[in-house]
C-alpha cells in the first residue's frame, strides 16, 4: 500500500513538473485533470479497503475471522485497478489495451519468480482454506512440527517444543498432510502402551492402573482415563492407556506423569512388565545351564 501510494506521488510530481516546463494553457489543463483523477482512484481504493477490511475482520459468533492473507488480497486488488486506471488515463487507452500490453511483461516476470509465485498462491490458498491459524499446534509431515507464529504471503513460522524458529515455504507446506492439534478443540487424547505378564488378571490390571491415574494432575479433569486390552498372547497382555491431554505444548509433561504413576503402582504391586518370549527363552537356558 505504501508502495503504490508512492508510486501516485510520484506521478503527481512529475505531473506538476510537466505544467511548469509547458505554458500552453490546454496542456496544464489535462495534466491537472489527470493528477486529479489519478489521487482520486487511490483514494478511493483505499477508502474501499478500509471499509471492506472493518467489515471482515469484525468477529462473529459461530464464525471464523476473515484470514489476513484475503484482506491483503483485496487491498492489491483494489490498488492495482486504481494503477490501471490511471495508466488508461494517461496513455488514453481503454483497459483492455493496457492489459494486453502489460501481459507480456508479467508473462516474462512470472517465469522469473515462478518459485515466489507459487509460494505466494500457497499462501492464499491457505488462507482461503485455513488450516490452521495463529497460535495452533501444528504437524507438518515430514518439515515441522511446532506453534504456528506468523502465516505470510510466501512462508509460515513455527516455534517447537524446544524454542526453534522454523520457516517454512507455503508450497511445501501445501504438498503436505498437515495434522492440527488445537482444533476444533485444544485438548485432544493420547495413549501409552504396556505389556503386562499374563499371571496378572485383566480385570486387576486395568483397575490398578485406573486408581494410580485418578492421581494424576496433567492430564484432563473432567475426561477420565480408559484402559484397553490390545492383544493377549503367551508373551503377555498388551494395554492401551488413554488420557486426555489440555494442549499439545503439555503432551511431554502428561505422557511423563501417566508413565510415572503406572510404574509406581506396578512396583508397588510386585508387577514388572512382561519380557519378549525370546528373551524369556534365554534366560530360562542360561537358569538350567
Amino acid at each position: 500500500e505504501l508502495f503504490l501510494l508512492g508510486f501516485a506521488a510520484v506521478i503527481t510530481t512529475i505531473a506538476l513538473l510537466l505544467v511548469e516546463a509547458n505554458q500552453e494553457q490546454g496542456l496544464r489543463w489535462d495534466l491537472i485533470q489527470y493528477t486529479v483523477a489519478y489521487l482520486a482512484l487511490f483514494t478511493g481504493a483505499h477508502l474501499l479497503h478500509a471499509l471492506a477490511s472493518a467489515r471482515l475482520s469484525q468477529r462473529r459468533k459461530g464464525r471464523k475471522p476473515v484470514p489476513k492473507v484475503l484482506l491483503d488480497l483485496l487491498r492489491v486488488f483494489l490498488f492495482a485497478l486504481a494503477a490501471l486506471g490511471g495508466l488508461s488515463l494517461l496513455f488514453r487507452q481503454d483497459l483492455s489495451g493496457i492489459l494486453t500490453g502489460s501481459g507480456l511483461v508479467l508473462a516474462v516476470l512470472g517465469f522469473a519468480i515462478r518459485n515466489v509465485v507459487a509460494d505466494t498462491l500457497s499462501g492464499i490458498a491457505l488462507g482461503i482454506e485455513a488450516p490452521f491459524r495463529i497460535g495452533d499446534w501444528v504437524r507438518i509431515e515430514n518439515l515441522a512440527q511446532g506453534r504456528v507464529q506468523e502465516i505470510g504471503w510466501r512462508t509460515t513460522r513455527l516455534v517447537t517444543g524446544d524454542s526453534t524458529y522454523v520457516i517454512l515455504p507455503n508450497s511445501q507446506i501445501s504438498r503436505q498432510r498437515i495434522t492440527n492439534f488445537s482444533a476444533p478443540k485444544k485438548e485432544y487424547r493420547d495413549h501409552a502402551e504396556l505389556t503386562l505378564p499374563v499371571a496378572l488378571p485383566v480385570a486387576e490390571a486395568r483397575e490398578l492402573m485406573r486408581a494410580a491415574l485418578t492421581h494424576a494432575a496433567s492430564i484432563a479433569e473432567d475426561k477420565p482415563p480408559e484402559v484397553q486390552l490390545v492383544s493377549y498372547g503367551p508373551g503377555g497382555i498388551t494395554y492401551r492407556v488413554k488420557y486426555w491431554v489440555p494442549q499439545h505444548d503439555r503432551e511431554p509433561v502428561c505422557r511423563d506423569e501417566v508413565l510415572g504413576l503406572v510404574d509406581a503402582a506396578l512396583r508397588a504391586r510386585g508387577v514388572v512388565l512382561a519380557q519378549p518370549l525370546a528373551v524369556s527363552a534365554c534366560q530360562h537356558a542360561e537358569a538350567a545351564s
